[in-house]
């Protein structure tokens, strides 16, 4: 209970009220000070010294201080509550989720308590618990329906992966606040997703209206405008982000970038800019502190995509064939849920198979930590659902990337990036922060890839019977304005050739139809196909004449697929890690003819070829050969390979 204080005690806390409240803060700690030197059960005066010293940011005198006052009064609310606002600011989560908690069992409607809880809870990724605290708290109090609270909800329906919500939900907060530019760029992320990329770009233009530096506004508005082939604008936009970028400016994400600019230093920077402004180097776990060598070195896999996914398809055969008497792995997966067959297969490849989606980054560096993983691999890198403050943190004493993100991460806590010569020559290894691991394939694969029992005819396809069939099966964001100039250059030259693309969405496949007509090209050219169940899609690649690759951003597991399937792939390297994944691939399978030295030999190459029926048979059957003889669809090789590279990083 409350002290009975003494009238000299409560007047220096009535003083130093008044002095507080006209922002003398110094003049009214000195008065608290007093009062509490006075009467030492003053439960009051501490708390409200408390909230002094939170003013200066004197934030571990001010905790101490509000545990006095509870200590003196447990049922003081204003103190539990003032004392979770602090250990917020100290990072003491899990204690302020628990203050908040006493004070609203002592009061259960506090609503203003309940909502501070719901934005703590989104700051420990508890984004389900978050949502329904801020809809109780709405509930109790409509004053809390700012455009603020609006965007919050917004945000804990993205992180589910709500996305109708949460258009609704940033649709709430414009009309609370037209200049909310923040709800704009979220509206238009969850446009992106639902693939309604015309209204997405519409919301990016409208938060650049209202701020035109919002920071990786403009990269990401160019990306939206990538997925459906849409041009305009592209050499200033380009222009800027690369001013943007030389300036150390954050104007874009950096994995856009890797479909946009043909520029390895250019690419560094957007990396450690992201770093600098997304997921710094944080301390706050401490060093890990040096232990023996172990018998066997744990080796923690993390990654959002361990499910029906590329990257998973193409790991699989390595998680399975790790040496148990060596090697021990745990998977960390973050990713949406999934019950797929790759799911359940790769889950049986692992020692432990956690699920971490539900815990913040810090819980999951805290787990790592207590497994004694050795080295931690980020599967994932700055792709969709990365987490790379795990890695700030330091889940392990060694860390590296491979195969998820195409490029160095511009960070000071990843130590290694995988990679073989073809991609990162030795004079070019400044372009990149991490040291490089070099293993004589780049690219885990296998030669396990299912067909369908079916063969897939051109009619059912919507190719025609005759005539040459090129190909490309990248993502749309990958086609870039002079890869499909050089594309509509080939089948000017080669007459009744097609190409054959995939259909991303149908405003695509109108763009390109479009500009295919603005160079001269019969749009009917270009045939779209849909997604396709893998066998199927694997089956459709024998009805495909010669693959075309894209530049700056290379084919990676569709060149794999294409290859495995017969189809020779042309590519042109770039300067860049994923503008030179192809040409490791056909490096590893010794046919480095299909390499083309310049943008003129990528387009006299695809052309000879599509003349010369006897060459291309020829390749063919070579490519037939080297897939069986050459390291490329060798899983065991070239989990042998990785394994030694594991204990180097450890030995050193």
């Amino acid at each position: 209970m409350t002290s009975a204080a003494g009238p000299n005690a409560q007047e220096h806390y009535r003083r130093a009220n008044e002095l507080r409240a006209l922002g003398q803060l110094e003049a009214a700690l000195a008065g608290y000070d007093q009062a509490v030197a006075l009467d030492p059960t003053y439960a009051n005066a501490f708390c409200n010294r408390g909230v002094t010293l939170g003013l200066l940011h004197r934030f571990m005198e001010a905790l101490a201080s509000y545990d006095r006052a509870v200590a003196l009064n447990p049922g003081d609310i204003l103190a539990h509550y003032n004392r979770a606002g602090v250990q917020r600011q100290l990072a003491q989560l899990d204690a302020a989720l628990a203050s908040y908690d006493r004070a609203i069992a002592i009061r259960p409607e506090y609503a203003e308590a309940i909502f501070n809880r719901a934005l703590l809870l989104q700051e420990l990724k508890r984004w389900q618990e978050s949502l329904a605290a801020m809809q109780r708290a709405l509930a109790l109090n409509p004053a809390f329906a700012t455009d603020h609270a609006w965007h919050s909800i917004a945000a804990a329906h993205a992180e589910l992966k709500q996305w109708e919500e949460a258009i609704n939900a940033y649709g709430r907060s414009i009309d609370l606040n037209p200049g909310h530019v923040q709800a704009f760029q979220g509206r238009a992320i969850a446009l992106h997703e639902l693939k309604r990329h015309e209204e997405a770009i519409a919301s990016y233009d409208q938060a650049l209206a209202l701020q035109p530096n919002l920071r990786f506004l403009p990269g990401l508005r160019r990306y939206a405008m990538m997925h459906i082939c849409d041009w305009r604008g592209m050499d200033a936009d380009i222009a800027r982000l690369s001013a943007g970028l030389r300036d150390l400016a954050p104007v874009a994400p950096p994995f856009p970038l890797l479909a946009l600019l043909d520029s390895a230093p250019l690419q560094k920077s957007a990396a450690a800019i992201w770093v600098r402004e997304q997921c710094p180097p944080n301390h706050a776990l401490g060093p890990i502190l040096k232990r023996a060598r172990p018998k066997k070195i744990h080796i923690g896999y993390f990654s959002a995509d361990f499910r029906l996914h590329p990257v998973t398809l193409l790991l699989a055969e390595l998680f399975e064939l790790h040496d148990r008497s060596r090697f021990e792995i745990t998977a960390f997966a973050f990713g949406p849920p999934a019950d797929d067959a790759v799911r359940t297969r790769i889950a049986r490849s692992f020692e432990r198979f956690i699920d971490v989606r539900d815990k913040s980054d810090r819980e999951v560096a805290v787990l790592a930590r207590a497994h004694h993983i050795d080295i931690a691999v980020d599967l994932t890198g700055f792709t969709e659902y990365s987490r790379t403050n795990i890695f700030a943190l330091r889940a392990a004493p060694v860390q590296l990337g491979y195969i998820g993100y195409l490029g160095t991460m511009g960070a000071p806590y990843m130590d290694y990036l995988i990679a073989d010569q073809a991609i990162i020559a030795p004079e070019e290894r400044g372009n990149y922060s991490e040291k490089i691991i070099y293993l004589p394939v780049y690219m885990a694969n296998h030669g396990k890839r299912q067909f369908a029992a079916r063969a897939i005819s051109r009619a059912e396809l919507g190719l025609p019977m005759e005539g040459f069939v090129f190909a490309c099966c990248n993502a749309n964001y990958k086609v870039s304005p002079a890869t499909f100039a050089g594309w509509m250059r080939i089948l000017g030259r080669v007459e009744r050739s097609v190409l054959f693309l995939n259909a991303d969405n149908p405003v695509a496949e109108r763009n390109l139809r479009r500009e295919a007509a603005r160079r001269d090209v019969d749009p009917a050219r270009i045939v779209f196909g849909a997604r396709l169940a893998l066998p199927d899609y694997m089956a459709r690649y024998r009805a495909l004449d010669l693959f075309l690759d894209t530049l700056p951003y290379n084919a990676g597991a569709t060149a794999s697929d294409a290859l495995w399937a017969g189809v020779p792939v042309v590519t042109r390297p770039g300067t860049t890690f994923a503008g030179r994944v192809a040409a490791s691939l056909l490096t590893a399978l010794q046919m480095p003819e299909l390499i083309a030295a310049s943008q003129q030999d990528f387009e006299d190459l695809a052309v000879d070829l599509a003349s010369r029926p006897a060459r291309l048979a020829q390749l063919r059957e070579r490519l037939a050969k080297q897939r069986v003889a050459s390291p490329l669809f060798d899983a065991r090789a070239f989990t042998m390979h990785l394994e030694w590279a594991y204990e180097q990083a450890i030995a050193r």
